[in-house]
């Protein structure tokens, strides 16, 4: 099938390369415009990790049914609150502008302390007011029934008119400033921080990944191959993630993650494929020049109605063959990682594992067709000197670095030295990796509100400076819905009184009706000033409620409760997502290499590798060493969904370096070759393919890693480390350690399952 496919290939590549301009050329379009519709970035929703059926979610329906319409709030500071004139001034201002407000067709209520007739400083009005620093707030509530459409026109027009007041306010020297808040103002704001992430992931990637790939091929040619198949996985990328967001719920992170993958996985597979092609080409031109010596005629063969190289023919045949099934076989391999994400019941994971998937094919096509054509067209080019093998500080660099993989060099020196010390290099390398696990023993998994963005975000800023100098209308931490709409009062109070009597509360509402059609009430409880609403703490009150005996069935929601939902959903869905994984990657394993010692080494390896990394990230993130080096702010925590993606994102990259090492063994150990030097040979072969892809997906992680949301920051890093282990530590020294030590029977399977691997086997 891959032969049949690589003569395909070369026999159009021109209508292959065309055909990719415009699939990804329309797929951009389409994220980025819409084509009348509504753009990618503007469809994605940004919210914290819900789990469906979980009692926070049902808490937070029942609270929306029940809520008011949306609120848009002005907070205007440095207001003489005291002064009889300038009260009266301000009063005018607002009179106007509260006029202006109200007669918008949408808005339901407009609100401010100037209402009350004696004045903004009476205690009728103290919650929208801050005398010590002269600030007020404005707030706008919008009709609860407005359409979406609609509300986010009347949310424009609102938004417009206090943007004027507080200009206004300054302008008359009657404030110092102001600033707005909104739930649509932090979604807008969160999106385009998303946007601004990803583009400056990608300007930080793309450069320095094609110049570490210059170097190591030693041209700009060769190096540019896998960079035109990543931005046409982007491109691809985005506008399929578009589509699919007409037929399920996508988070904004959904974006940046996904790319992120895409960019890596194209980079590593173009890689992968130019890397043998080279060699392929190589040896024919050898072969060619023996026979010419020799005497033997040689020519071109006729291809698609013009003559091209019969050589550089053969050597994409050859790459596509080889090359191209082992990167078909690690990229399903990684999508059935990616698409465990589906069987957790958290929709934004689901989201992640099916447009994970999708972006894995992506990646995968551009490898095995793009990339294919692009090395047709090309041809002997991938043989001529580099402009760079002129500059003479380079000239050694790019003859040892560009050319062909020597059968001799620095990856078998180093698996033959391993061969020597097999079982201290083991056991050196698993004390490494479980000493950089500790810190997992004190991970606290956690869903990010707020403080997702930057500190400096004005949204953030906005939020965080209102709740600061306006206590009073910040709402409760926790809410508690008692599940009998007919409990009566009695009950009521003592569930309240259940509630004041634990450690961490500091105070309890009385029960409120929530206008939701069944006559659920809801009693707000309000954390203790020690208890970050966050924390492991006021998590672990979460489940203390929903233990205790409060003499009615209760239902616990918000921030806490989420998480505490959100953390039991991964306890829960990792059986059935880890077991698909499993059982599908040690298939898949085996018939690669009719082994059962090789998957399950694979298997054990890459998951002590993963966990690895998640402890350098605990230690890094949670505990905040090396903060002020990456820029952020320690959240005592790491992102709950950001740990489920490293898993399975990390675990497929791992299991993508065991495909291309095990490829290259298998294929001389089939040929007869002893284990241990299969080993030697297969590690120098693929030793520099796999260490050059790492380096640039590495690149490629820590330019998503420096951007500013915490949970982008998070899984660029964690999953750059994640590489760097593999890449070193693990594919370097620990599977070659371990293949010596098992020798021979690292080929071993039970009688029985030898012809079901000898019929269905993937081989070369």
């Amino acid at each position: 099938m891959f032969a049949r496919l690589g003569r395909l290939v070369t026999r159009r590549p021109l209508w292959v390369l065309a055909a990719w301009v415009l699939i990804a050329g329309l797929l951009a379009a389409a994220a980025m415009t819409g084509l009348g519709g509504t753009p990618l970035f503007q469809k994605l929703e940004t919210d914290q990790p819900t789990v469906p059926g979980s009692q926070s979610e049902r808490v937070s329906e029942l609270m929306r049914a029940s809520a008011d319409g949306a609120s848009i709030v002005l907070m205007v500071e440095g207001a003489d609150l005291t002064d009889t004139d300038a009260v009266a001034a301000t009063g005018d201002v607002l009179t106007a502008t509260r006029d202006d407000l109200a007669a918008l067709d949408g808005v339901a209520e407009v609100t401010d302390p100037y209402q009350h007739p004696l004045g903004p400083t009476q205690p009728e009005v103290a919650a929208l007011v801050d005398t010590a620093t002269g600030s007020f707030l404005v707030q706008v509530t919008l009709d609860a029934d407005l359409p979406s459409d609609r509300e986010k026109e009347v949310g424009g027009e609102v938004e417009e008119r206090l943007t004027a007041l507080g200009t206004e306010l300054r302008d008359d020297d009657l404030a110092t400033g102001s600033l707005i808040t909104s739930s649509a103002i932090l979604v807008r704001e969160f999106n385009e921080q998303m946007e601004s992430d990803l583009v400056r992931g990608e300007l930080v990637a793309l450069p320095i990944s094609l110049l570490v790939m210059v170097v190591v091929f030693g041209g700009a040619l060769a190096a540019g191959m896998p960079i035109v198949g990543a931005v046409a996985s982007i491109g691809a990328g985005l506008g399929s993630i578009w589509s699919l967001s007409y037929v399920m719920d996508l988070d904004s992170v959904v974006i940046n993650v996904v790319t992120l993958l895409g960019l890596g996985l194209s980079i590593d597979y173009g890689l992968l494929m130019v890397s043998r092609f080279r060699e392929e080409l190589k040896e024919l031109v050898d072969e060619q020049t023996a026979a010419i010596t020799a005497g033997i005629a040689v020519g071109k063969r006729r291809r698609g109605g013009r003559r091209r190289d019969a050589l550089v023919v053969r050597a994409v045949e050859r790459t596509v063959a080889t090359a191209g099934r082992t990167v078909t076989f690690s990229a399903l391999t990684i999508a059935i990682c990616v698409a465990g994400l589906i069987a957790m019941s958290p929709s934004l994971l689901k989201g992640l594992g099916v447009a994970g998937s999708v972006i894995v094919v992506i990646a995968l096509l551009t490898a095995i067709t793009l990339v294919p054509a692009l090395l047709t067209l090309s041809g002997r080019r991938f043989l001529r000197p580099s402009v760079l093998s002129r500059i003479p500080g380079l000239r050694r660099v790019v003859g040892r670095l560009g050319d062909v993989a020597p059968r001799r060099g620095v990856f078998s020196a180093l698996a033959t030295w391993v061969q020597r010390y097999p079982w201290p290099v083991l056991i050196g390398c698993l004390a490494i990796l479980v000493t950089a696990m500790v810190p997992l023993g004190s991970l606290h998994l956690r869903n990010s509100g707020i403080d997702a963005l930057p500190a400096d975000a004005p949204a953030r800023v906005a939020i965080d400076t209102i709740n600061e100098r306006f206590p009073g209308t910040a709402s409760a931490d926790l809410f508690v819905v008692p599940e009998d709409t007919a409990a009566d009062d009695a009950t009521l109070d003592s569930v309240a009184a259940g509630l004041e009597g634990l450690a961490g509360v500091a105070s309890v509402d009385a029960a409120a009706p929530l206008d939701d059609g069944d006559g659920h009430v809801m009693i707000g409880v309000h954390l203790a000033d020690d208890v970050e609403p966050d924390s492991p703490a006021a998590v672990e009150l979460v489940r203390e409620i929903r233990d205790l005996d409060l003499g009615t069935p209760v239902l616990v929601g918000g921030q806490a409760a989420g998480q505490a939902d959100f953390t039991g959903a991964l306890v829960r869905g990792l059986p059935v997502a880890g077991g698909m994984v499993l059982i599908a990657t040690f298939v898949l394993l085996f018939l690669m290499t009719g082994s059962v010692l090789v998957p399950v080494k694979a298997l054990l390896t890459n998951a002590i590798s993963i966990a690895a990394s998640l402890g350098i990230t605990t230690w890094v993130f949670q505990m905040g060493h090396g903060a002020s080096l990456l820029g952020f702010t320690a959240a005592g925590g790491l992102e709950s969904y950001v740990v489920a993606i490293v898993v399975a994102f990390g675990f497929g990259l791992a299991m993508d370096y065991e495909v291309f090492l095990i490829a290259r063994i298998k294929e001389l150990y089939d040929t007869g070759v002893g284990n241990d030097e299969a080993v030697v040979v297969g590690l120098q072969r693929s030793g520099r393919i796999i260490t050059s892809a790492a380096l640039v997906i590495i690149v490629v992680f820590a330019g998503f890693a420096s951007g500013d949301l915490l949970p982008i920051k998070e899984a660029g890093f964690a999953l750059a480390v994640a590489v760097a282990l593999d890449a070193t530590l693990v594919r370097m020294l620990l599977v070659p350690a371990t293949m010596t030590v098992l020798g021979e029977a690292n080929w071993w399977a039970p009688r029985w399952l030898r012809p079901l691997a000898n019929r269905f086997t993937i081989a070369h």
